[in-house]
């Protein structure tokens, strides 16, 4: 990935046929003697001959792909070598592998496996594209059916007796979706593909930007697999930030104020804000002068890699989910999301909740600028949000933090370069790493975005502290005091421990996690 299309650019020679002009075009990446077949054929002279190139001036050229070009008007030459010319352990071989290569053919019938496998990947891929069309159909008819049941209910107040067996259970999980109590712990790498593609298809973005189902797919799998095994900067983190952002356009009723195309930047800025994370942060990566500090001149260096990663998959036409976007919409779309990836670089913390506090008593959702520091805000509370999820949920972020510290200060330890005192195995512990943040950072972030929107997030008190009627089948979380509610306190400690209801574990209600683990993707 990253390749520019130049380096697959097909090379193009001349060649003199019998006083004619023979164009022979072959790959950058064909062998030699991929090439010496290509030019035998072409100058009529029988395959696994031993040849020379020579030009007009009667000089040798390399049969390689480093070969230089020529011109019609000056052509190469392709001449057979006498058996003389060879000896005679050099003719031995070619006739040997040249026998081999036959036998090999005829043996495992290599081209009419190929041209199966080829046939039946087409097939395939037919099929797949077909049934990623029903699904937004199947989405429609899913949406008509519960309108049309609501609206049964409000006209029989309340009372339905409908003989009809379709499944509405699965309301559960969907809801679920939407909340920060959502428990990203319980689901496999597919699973949490189908619910991103799910986000997109609810919050109505595969309309508005006329994607193709099976391109949001297969842009899904490649972000996926652009994700590290990082201890906490992996696909999971990246499914914890998105679906944090998704809960909050909800919660604070984002579809009323900001436009599809705002939330299309917020959700893809927030599933791309971390792919190929390397696992070390951007101090290290100054401090050791990498590749990428080098790159990009100490400026942001990881935050400028996720941004040119994420663009490097969606510049693959296959991934491409904004192929039907005007040209214009698509750079305004490029650059907000740039903003927002950028935005994620805690360096720049200080700054940008300034610029927002500086706004936010007077804020104008009319307004620009008003909105793109909103939406910088967005992403960096989702990014750091794993704090105000319940206490099941959080607790093992810590632990999985922690350990891509300690590897990052050991790494620095050995290579002698300078140590954060709150990454070192030996100085840091679990209270101590999560008070200042907390205190410092965090309770600041919240109180400011919830000054903007007070009743829609005091909905996250209401959703951590419910009391369930049956808690035979339950987690933990502290009584009383939501996540958002203790961090206003200033109360870290994490004690008292009440039930609330267990999350649904599946996506039962989600179409096609399957293609996530089919082979032919």
């Amino acid at each position: 990935m990253g390749s520019s299309s130049s380096s697959y650019a097909p090379k193009t020679i001349y060649l003199d046929v019998d006083g004619k002009v023979q164009k022979v075009i072959f790959s950058r990446h064909c062998s030699p003697c991929d090439i010496r077949e290509l030019l035998c054929s072409s100058s009529n002279i029988p395959r696994n001959t031993a040849i020379m190139l020579v030009d007009p001036e009667g000089a040798l050229v390399s049969i390689d792909p480093t070969m230089p070009a020529n011109s019609p008007r000056n052509l190469y030459k392709v001449m057979p070598l006498c058996s003389g010319q060879l000896g005679e352990k050099e003719d031995m071989f070619h006739n040997v592998l040249s026998q081999v290569a036959d036998q090999f053919s005829r043996a495992f019938r290599i081209n009419e496996l190929k041209t199966e496998v080829t046939n039946r990947l087409a097939m395939l891929e037919k099929r797949v594209e077909l049934e990623g069309l029903k699904v937004v159909e199947i989405e429609n008819c899913k949406k008509d059916l519960k309108k049309l049941r609501d609206e049964m209910t409000t006209r029989t107040g309340g009372r339905v007796s409908c003989t009809c067996k379709y499944n509405f259970s699965d309301d559960e999980t969907i809801e679920a979706l939407k909340k920060p109590t959502f428990d990203v712990w319980h689901w496999e790498h597919n699973e949490m593909l189908s619910c991103l593609e799910y986000m997109y298809h609810d919050l109505g973005l595969v309309k508005e930007f006329n994607m193709n189902p099976i391109t949001l797919k297969r842009w899904l799998l490649g972000i996926q697999e652009n994700y590290r095994s990082n201890p906490f900067h992996n696909f999971r983190h990246c499914f914890c930030v998105s679906q944090m952002m998704y809960g909050m356009i909800h919660l604070c009723n984002l579809q009323e104020k900001l436009t599809l195309t705002d939330m299309g930047i917020l959700m893809t800025a927030a599933v791309c804000h971390d792919l190929d994370h390397p696992g070390y942060n951007n101090t290290y990566q100054i401090n050791a002068r990498t590749e990428l500090a080098v790159r990009y001149n100490d400026i942001s260096p990881l935050e400028n890699h996720h941004c040119a990663v994420a663009f490097q998959i969606i510049s693959l036409p296959e991934c491409n989910i904004f192929a039907n976007v005007e040209l214009e919409v698509f750079k305004q779309i490029r650059q907000a999301i740039i903003t927002l990836i950028l935005a994620t670089d805690m360096a720049r913390h200080g700054e940008i909740l300034d610029s927002f506090k500086q706004k936010v008593d007077n804020f104008d959702f009319t307004n620009e600028e008003h909105v793109r520091c909103l939406k910088m805000v967005l992403i960096k509370c989702c990014d750091i949000s794993n704090e105000v999820r319940p206490t099941e949920v959080a607790e093992p972020w810590v632990d999985c933090l922690l350990e891509e510290y300690f590897l990052q200060s050991d790494r620095e330890k050995a290579e002698g370069l300078p140590v954060a005192p709150f990454m070192d195995r030996d100085k840091v512990t679990k209270p101590t790493a999560q008070i200042g943040f907390i205190k410092f950072v965090l309770i600041p972030m919240f109180e400011t975005v919830m000054k903007l929107f007070p009743q829609e997030l005091k909905q996250i008190d209401d959703a951590m502290t419910e009391v369930p009627r049956n808690s035979s089948s339950s987690v933990l979380l502290c009584p009383r005091m939501s996540p958002v509610t203790r961090l206003q306190r200033g109360d870290v400690s994490r004690c008292g421990l009440t039930p609330i209801p267990h999350l649904p574990r599946r996506p039962s209600h989600l179409l096609g996690p399957d293609f996530y683990s089919s082979p032919h993707t």
